[in-house]
């Protein structure tokens, strides 16, 4: 590698970087992953290699439109997420949790899994049409887990830079059901079969609502992206949107001609994740 395509690299990893994971992303990923003491999650294992891919930002796009196809789930992010107000932070939050639990010590993993549960004690709220929502709630804390580990897992074996095998897709299910388990969530799936069994369940709750529409349109049509980096957010949004299960293009109104035409968006998804990739790489 040149000098200058090495300082290239640099500079487009360290902002993308700082963009995803805040401004102290430094500090917080050797904090993460230098901190002395035992994990979770062995070096190397299924759920180390789906979390630490660069294929986690289609997946994460996906897990995100998933997730609001349940009503209630929907109702509580728009009354309570911000995310409009402070996309960024969100995005962030969330990728630092995703982190310590995966790679960080039980210590800062387990602390982190106490503030999100105590988060979720406290949003409580009506959804549109009158119904009651908790975001303690087992069955809607299963749904989340369920569309993002969905979601994650199908983004790894489609962009991920090493697929894992039928045993590996059944060990990162366990993994990140361990997770899900400390988060409050009641016999998560333990095995892909179970997974596909238990997203397939869930569709009987699911639905179009104004706002899933209104959080697809704020991620697909009008992110907040400088324009310089929107080509790429474009080809990772089509990635995600073309990924999605074919039931859901009536519910995902805001997108759902495009669910399913795969061939366009894969060339574009590995392109962006292949830069990606590139940039982050430690080396």
């Amino acid at each position: 590698m040149t000098r200058t395509s090495r300082a290239l690299q640099q500079r487009a990893g360290a902002a993308l970087f700082a963009r995803v994971a805040g401004p102290d992303a430094t500090a917080v990923r050797a904090r993460i992953h230098d901190t002395p003491g035992p994990r979770w999650f062995e070096p190397g294992s299924a759920i180390h290699r789906v979390h630490g891919d660069a294929s986690m930002f289609v997946g994460g796009l996906r897990a995100l439109l998933l997730q609001s196809l349940h009503p209630l789930a929907m109702a509580a992010v728009a009354a309570h997420s911000g995310y409009r107000g402070d996309p960024w932070g969100r995005l962030q939050r969330t990728s630092t949790f995703i982190a310590v639990t995966t790679f960080g010590t039980v210590d800062d993993a387990e602390a982190a899994v106490s503030v999100v549960r105590a988060v979720h004690e406290r949003v409580r709220g009506a959804a549109p049409d009158g119904r009651a929502y908790a975001a303690s709630d087992p069955d809607l804390l299963r749904w989340v887990h369920v569309a993002e580990a969905d979601s994650f897992l199908d983004a790894h074996q489609r962009y991920g830079a090493r697929p894992l095998d039928p045993a590996g897709c059944d060990e990162y299910v366990a993994q990140i059901g361990t997770v899900a388990r400390r988060l409050g969530v009641v016999d998560p799936p333990s095995t892909l079969a179970d997974l596909r069994a238990t997203l397939e369940a869930y569709r009987p709750e699911l639905a179009p609502s104004a706002a899933a529409d209104d959080a697809a349109r704020f991620l697909l049509v009008d992110p907040p992206i400088p324009w310089f980096a929107r080509p790429g957010f474009a080809a990772l949004a089509r990635a995600a949107v073309a990924s999605m299960p074919p039931w859901s293009a009536p519910l995902l109104r805001s997108a759902g001609p495009a669910v399913g035409r795969r061939r366009p968006a894969t060339a574009g998804g590995r392109v962006t994740t292949s830069f990606i990739r590139w940039a982050l790489d430690p080396a």
